[in-house]
């Protein structure tokens, strides 16, 4: 068989996915745009059925917390109000002021009341200052949750830090400009750094200054190596320094201050260990070891 034949033989054949797959391939926007627009009609249309398309649950909580969400809010304090706004703003959690402030007074109060009514039937004293307590950790508990959270993602945001700042290093020192190494960053990372960032790129294409949107940043956290950073490059933006030197700088020095903060850690843990070693590991070996001993004894006194 001639070699042309074999050739046009096979450009036949390879023809055959090609064009199986161009025509496939130019349907699918269509079907796509077609799915998503039966979609869309097929949603509620009225005020009713969008309500009834919630979970039970759903309809009758939040018209609840809506009701007492004012009056909580009235009767709370103004700065435990601010308190429990940059708890939630340094935890980024979903909840709004309304919300926690309505949890705490509900918590407190059930837990309040029901141990009251314990109390009332045992008739002690010991019971009513039970009730008060609880009432206490119910009321207290939300603003401990969220701080806790608050610090869990501090926290991670500093260790973050210093991979970001060499990522960031190597961007610029490739020859892309800050924000464009940024959005690299926020395409590619992932944890609360990258959503922080994210957000001063969203700033910053709105057309927010970059010196408005750094300090913005900042307040959105409490981290003093970011608070760092952030004023070297503000500095370094005002002075013209060039930004990768500060980068590199900047990088070096918080690998450093991370690895101080290990260190730290790793020497105040013999501290943390002793008292669950001496209240609960402690006893339990000396029962093992003494026990049998001490049943030989008492028994050969008997």
């Amino acid at each position: 068989m001639p070699v042309y034949v074999m050739v046009a033989a096979f450009a036949v054949v390879l023809s055959v996915p090609i064009l199986v797959f161009s025509l496939v391939a130019d349907r699918v926007p269509g079907k796509r745009a077609t799915k998503n627009l039966n979609a869309r009609l097929v949603q509620p249309k009225d005020f009713r059925e969008l309500s009834l398309a919630r979970s039970p649950l759903e309809r009758i909580v939040q018209p609840l917390v809506a009701l007492l969400a004012r009056p909580v809010r009235r009767l709370s304090p103004a700065g435990m109000v601010t308190a429990v706004e940059r708890r939630i703003e340094l935890s980024a959690v979903s909840w709004t002021v309304e919300r926690v402030l309505v949890v705490k007074a509900v918590l407190g109060g059930g837990l309040l009341t029901g141990g009251l009514i314990m109390a009332l039937r045992s008739g002690s004293s010991t019971s009513f200052l039970v009730a008060l307590c609880a009432g206490a950790v119910g009321y207290v508990g939300p603003d401990t949750v969220l701080t806790r959270m608050a610090r869990a993602r501090q926290l991670q945001i500093g260790n973050e830090l210093p991979d970001t700042l060499d990522q960031l290093t190597i961007c610029v020192s490739s020859g892309l400009g800050f924000d464009a190494a940024l959005a690299r960053i926020s395409r590619s990372g992932k944890g609360p750094l990258a959503q922080e960032i994210t957000l001063l790129l969203q700033e910053l294409r709105v057309g927010v200054p970059r010196r408005e949107a750094l300090d913005n940043l900042l307040a959105r956290t409490d981290v003093p190596e970011l608070r760092q950073f952030v004023h070297a490059v503000i500095q370094a933006d005002s002075y013209g320094v060039p930004i990768s030197r500060v980068l590199r700088s900047q990088a070096g020095e918080q690998r450093e201050k991370r690895r101080f903060r290990a260190e730290e850690r790793a020497m105040k843990l013999p501290v943390k260990v002793i008292f669950p070693l001496v209240f609960c590991i402690l006893p339990v070996v000396f029962i093992v070891v003494l026990g049998p001993a001490y049943m030989r004894i008492t028994s050969g006194v008997g």
